[in-house]
Order: structure tokens, then sequence, then C-alpha cells
């Protein structure tokens, strides 16, 4: 895996900065201004429609927005509500679904650690790991020295999760002005969005070859099984690149 993924510090980071904490904070908000926010921001749109169409009540809407701060885990939620699944099926469902985001925790993780930054710190700021704020941090955090990293990200993520909620709110509110199919493609913006950050920030064979298999690998498995395609198409795909680039590797 390339350096700027891996999680590991870099060889020469920047240099140690005076500006305050709150400093570093509200340029983590600035950060959560653009392209990936808007398209979060539309996406949760989606997500409070689609909540409303399925009989969900505002408040769990939006506790589920700004609780669990993953939407493919908020839709499997929603969906396990609205078909009446009981609340052991409706967990299980959910925790599979957020499996994913627990190797792209433990990749930031480290690069958020600084000479002061508790662990406590640290468990807190793990919540907001999700799509845009991971990939966001991934590309922006190895160029800001190490003491600022949290309060940025810290900035990012509140930022990212209080819009999020806003947009929920307002989806909730307009549903019956969106159709249906709108929606579903507001929805769809965010892992269409991941997938194009992700592809144009691949640089080693592994890295491309992960994307690609995991591509044509998750659908297949989803036939099958939809709620564990996206662990087992990610965990067979990741495993496949990793030995193939291996192989290559050795053979260069």
């Amino acid at each position: 895996m390339s350096a700027e993924f891996s999680g590991d510090a870099p060889s020469h980071e920047p240099a140690t900065s005076h500006r305050p904490r709150g400093g570093w904070f509200l340029a983590g908000v600035r950060a959560a201004v653009g392209v990936p926010g808007l398209v979060l921001f539309a996406s949760t749109v989606g997500f409070g429609g689609f909540a409303r169409e399925a009989g969900l009540p505002l408040g769990l809407t939006l506790l589920m927005t700004g609780g669990i701060w993953a939407l493919p885990s908020q839709i499997v939620l929603t969906g396990s509500i609205a078909a009446g699944s009981s609340l052991v099926a409706a967990f299980v469902a959910v925790s599979l679904s957020a499996v994913r985001l627990m190797p792209m925790t433990a990749a930031i993780m480290p690069m958020l650690r600084g000479p002061r930054t508790s662990r406590l710190r640290l468990l807190v700021l793990s919540h907001f790991v999700a799509v845009t704020a991971w990939v966001l941090a991934m590309t922006s955090l190895q160029s800001l020295p190490r003491e600022g990293r949290a309060a940025w990200f810290a900035g990012l993520g509140l930022a990212l999760a209080g819009a999020s909620v806003v947009a929920t709110g307002l989806g909730y509110w307009g549903a019956g002005e969106l159709p249906p199919v709108l929606s579903g493609a507001l929805v769809f913006m965010t892992p269409v969005y991941f997938l194009v950050s992700m592809s144009g920030a691949a640089r080693s064979l592994t890295e491309r070859l992960a994307l690609a298999i995991g591509l044509v690998l998750t659908p297949l498995v989803g036939l099958f099984d939809t709620a564990t395609d996206l662990l087992w198409g990610g965990l067979v795909g990741g495993t496949l690149a990793f030995l193939i680039g291996r192989v290559v590797g050795r053979a260069r």
C-alpha cells in the first residue's frame, strides 16, 4: 500500500506549527466545505426522504444520522425497521454493514495520534470515521503537523456530521416533493464519490487490483447475500490483490 494510505508516519513530517488548537479546528471545518461535503449533503437529503417514506419518525431519523453516521448502515437499519425485522436481526445487519469501517479506522488513528493526544480523544474521533471524512483526511493529514491533526479532524467530522443532520431534516421535510427515484439517486452519490476518489488515489498495483477485484466480486456475492457482500467482497478482493501484488513484486 502506498505511504499516503498506509497509516504509517511519513519519513519527513511537516515542521511543528505554533497555530493554536482552535485554528486547526476551524481549518478542519473549512475543509468540509467543498465538493465532497456537498455530495454528502445531497446524499443525506436523499436518506431523509427515504426514512420518511419508510414511516420513521423525524426524531429517530435525525438520531440515526448523528449517532450511526454511516449512510449504508442507516439505510440497512431503516429497511429492517420498515420490514418489521426483529431487534437482533437489525443489530446483526447493521453491525455487518459497519465492518468495513474497522480497517479505515485502524488506518487513520495512527495518523491522528500526537504527543498529547489521549486515547479517549481518539476514541471520540473514531466516531467520525466514515467515507467522506476518511477520504478527505487521508489525502490531507500528512501535510499537517502532527500536533494539529486531531483538532483538524474534529473540526472536519463535526462540520460534516452537523451538516448531515440538517440535510436529513430537509430531506425528511421535503420528502413529499422528491420522487422516490431522485431520493435513491441522491443516496447513491456518496459511494460513487468514494469510488472515484479511491481510484484517483490508488498508486500501487495492489491498490488498483483491490478496487478492480472488489468491483467485480462484490456484486456477485450480493446475488446470494446482500447483508455481507461488502464484507466478503472487500476481504476476498483485498486478500487476492495483496497476494497478486506480492507475486508480481517478487517477479520484478
